[in-house]
């Protein structure tokens, strides 16, 4: 179906593979065209429950864009100053495409995630690695800067932390990526798979409603008042409190079984 993405679906999850392990599975305009295909797909699927992104092979997750790439934008002239050039341009649609979603999403990280392919995984709700994973952004070594994926890196890292990826350049391990809040969980190489399958069965089982409401006012509640988020979520909570998911859920724990959400 794909020319670059992997798609699949098993047990409620659906596993969308970055397929160009050639090129460190660095994304081309193709790639993140087929990446947002694969996560419409994804939403508009009510068996899919959780989406695991993840990159072929164990050298990378991503690596970024392709700076060949950048090179022929800038020779054919292209402008960003048109704000309707912004919105299609292909890190615009693939960075604010994830709170949108309506599926919790896992990065699985057997390879390193560089560039802009860091920012796509601290995009997503959790990052599991392998131990020997390295992370970095190194746009300031070839007289560049990491300006994409700030605006996604700044939600997850404190700021002295973010300053010295951004100066040095230099990698960090995974366990360096968890001690600063890129990455969720740090696990040894072979059981990698084993993690990421085991949480994303646990979340699965979960209200489909439950969570996309909830996802959905997390990002909703982002950079405003106290005020106005205890509002919000109220009302958020009102709504879901009345739904069939939720009245399952309280019978079943009174009743002392598992529930069977249905997902409305």
């Amino acid at each position: 179906m794909f020319e670059t993405v992997l798609y699949e679906v098993a047990e409620g999850v659906a596993r969308i593979t970055l397929n160009r392990p050639e090129a460190r599975n660095a994304l081309s305009d193709q790639m993140v065209d087929e990446l947002l295909e694969a996560f419409g797909r994804a939403r508009a699927d009510d068996a899919v429950r959780v989406i695991v992104l993840t990159g072929a092979g164990d050298r990378a997750f991503c690596a970024g864009a392709d700076l060949g790439g950048l090179g022929q934008a800038q020779r054919e002239g292209r402008s960003v100053a048109d704000p309707d050039a912004v919105r299609a341009s292909a890190p615009y649609r693939l960075f604010t495409a994830f709170p949108g979603l309506g599926k919790p999403i896992i990065a699985r990280l057997a390879g390193h995630a560089v560039a802009g392919g860091l920012g796509l995984a601290a995009a997503c709700d959790l990052v599991i690695a392998a131990d020997d994973v390295k992370l970095g952004t190194p746009e300031v070594n070839v007289g560049l800067w990491p300006m994409m994926i700030m605006a996604i890196v700044n939600r997850n890292v404190p700021p002295k932390h973010a300053f010295k990826l951004y100066y040095t350049g230099q990698r960090i391990s995974a366990a360096e990526g968890r001690e600063i809040g890129l990455v969720t969980e740090v696990v040894p190489r072979a059981e990698l798979d084993a993690r990421v399958d085991g949480l994303a069965r646990v979340i699965a089982a979960k209200s489909p409603l439950g969570l996309r409401k909830g996802r959905e006012a997390f990002f909703a509640i982002e950079g405003r008042p106290l005020e106005d988020q205890v509002a919000h979520l109220l009302g958020e909570l009102v709504e879901l409190a009345g739904s069939a998911d939720a009245k399952e859920g309280i019978s079943a724990f009174l009743e002392g079984r598992e529930p069977n959400f249905q997902g409305r």
